[in-house]
């Protein structure tokens, strides 16, 4: 599987070194070498030094383990206490992100910079366009005074060169909530009171400051417990590993899975419930209705646009009618959700139906610890088969699609695909709820694109789209 970067890259291959050390029994004996396995003396670093590296790849197998750079108490404690301590934990933490403030640059504030491209041209229309006259030239060049600098932008926007570049703090500009800033020390810091879970900080942080707290260790330690553990993957996973759904499913039986329920069958419901559920609220007088199935958007409702709840759907996400169907079932049965993004780990630890959560990313992780190729296992088929409709909600469109399946005559209504939660979408949505919707059911995607799209994913979205988008039609309950 290619990585889109380096920081992907540490953590896949510090996944598989402890999945493998845990197979093999031998993991608090073997973890404290880790580091410097990753490292080792004369190995190229980003960083000041070895050392520095090292101690960062220690944070983030504490991450992978399921603790936080805050958990630390004693800064000599070694690799080893924390597995020891994680392999006999009871609970897990309700934490789902870490910050690992020694890996954060403590970027400079976001502002604009004049490169060597500028040409120190008659024109000047950077210097005479500028509001608060903060554009001087030096040695035949432009050079901003970031003191005096308001952010505007008319510099970069009239430079016919593009010679002015705006340089963000990659964390801040990506949150869509303004839940991330820089705290005392000048290291970023998240206030979870706004903070919905989007992920995006996490897969945009080029230094890989700001991870998530696994429970990669406490599904293995499932699977060693003689208890039956299902497998739960959101319908996202279809897109992920080249094969198609029935090699996933054979490849996860394969890892230590009793059973496979797909989400989807979730999703199928969710749809079906919806559909009751907006003619009942049509009915009632309700302008209109947004479905409830992405959890970032629920955090986003009820932290930053509360007046958007009255018109959210209350029917359960896919992911809880799933686990619901497999507890019904089988009493004993441990569930592990799969899935693409940060928002449903916080899910997943707020509803008391699923036990554990993975990411596809930890999921790959654990193929590659065990030798697995999905594209090379044979295909199995899950004991119940989803529709295509469910199986599509990860796509841009999708739950709008199974939802109007259900109401009459297809649905004759006007509907909005709200394509990504961004400032300026978030906007939209509270206008939406003044009154000014032009639509009557409104699907919310916090990934442009869908879930394909999650910051946890494995393959590129579009690839992943096409994927999905393959099997869709083939495939007949």
């Amino acid at each position: 599987m290619d990585y889109d970067n380096n920081v992907r890259n540490i953590y896949h291959g510090l996944k598989v070194r402890i999945i493998k050390s845990f197979l093999r029994n031998n993991l608090v004996e073997t973890i404290d070498r880790m580091p410097i396995e990753m490292r080792p003396e004369g190995s190229e670093t980003s960083r000041c030094c070895i050392y520095k590296s090292r101690a960062l790849i220690k944070y983030r197998a504490m991450a992978i383990l399921g603790f936080g750079k805050e958990d630390e108490t004693d800064e000599l404690a070694p690799l080893s206490e924390y597995a020891r301590q994680a392999l006999g934990r009871k609970e897990i933490s309700r934490k789902v992100l870490t910050i690992i403030d020694p890996a954060c640059s403590g970027c400079m504030a976001a502002h604009y910079y004049v490169t060597n491209a500028c040409k120190g041209c008659m024109a000047r229309p950077c210097v005479v366009n500028c509001p608060k006259k903060c554009i001087v030239m030096l040695d035949g060049q432009s050079r901003i005074d970031n003191e005096q600098c308001i952010r505007c932008g008319k510099c970069q926007k009239v430079c016919p060169y593009h010679a002015i570049v705006r340089i963000p703090i990659p964390c801040e500009e990506a949150c869509p909530v303004s839940a991330i800033h820089k705290g005392e020390k000048g290291k970023a810091e998240i206030d979870f009171s706004k903070c919905i879970y989007c992920g995006r900080c996490v897969s945009i942080c080029p230094f890989g400051a700001i991870a998530e707290r696994s429970q990669l260790l406490d599904i293995l330690r499932a699977f060693s417990s003689g208890r039956r553990v299902y497998a739960l993957p959101a319908p996202a996973i279809t897109g992920q590993f080249e094969g198609g759904l029935f090699r996933i499913v054979s490849a996860l039986r394969r890892i230590g899975f009793y059973a496979v329920e797909e989400v989807a069958l979730g999703a199928d419901e969710a749809a079906r419930r919806e559909a009751e559920e907006f003619i009942r609220k049509r009915k009632e007088g309700l302008r209109f209705m947004t479905t409830s199935c992405c959890p970032a958007y629920m955090q986003a409702a009820h932290k930053i646009i509360p007046s958007i709840l009255p018109f959210i759907s209350g029917t359960p996400s896919p992911l809880q009618l799933a686990a619901v169907r497999v507890k019904e079932r089988d009493k004993e049965a441990l569930t592990v959700f799969i899935g693409p993004c940060v928002a449903k780990r916080r899910e997943a630890i707020d509803y008391k139906g699923v036990d554990y959560y993975m990411t596809f990313e930890e999921l790959n992780s654990l193929f590659e610890a065990h030798g697995i190729e999905v594209s090379k296992q044979a295909e199995e088929k899950p004991e119940f088969c989803a529709s295509d409709y469910g199986r599509g909600f990860p796509l841009k469109g999708g739950v709008i699609a199974a939802i109007l399946k259900h109401l009459p005559g297809g649905g004759n209504i006007e509907t909005i695909s709200v394509n990504g939660l961004n400032k300026s979408s978030l906007m939209q949505l509270q206008s939406y709820a003044s009154g000014n919707c032009p639509a009557s059911l409104i699907e919310v995607m916090n990934c442009e694109g869908g879930c394909v799209n999650g910051p946890a994913i494995l393959a590129p979205a579009a690839k992943a789209k096409d994927r999905i988008e393959g099997m869709l039609g083939k495939v007949v309950d």
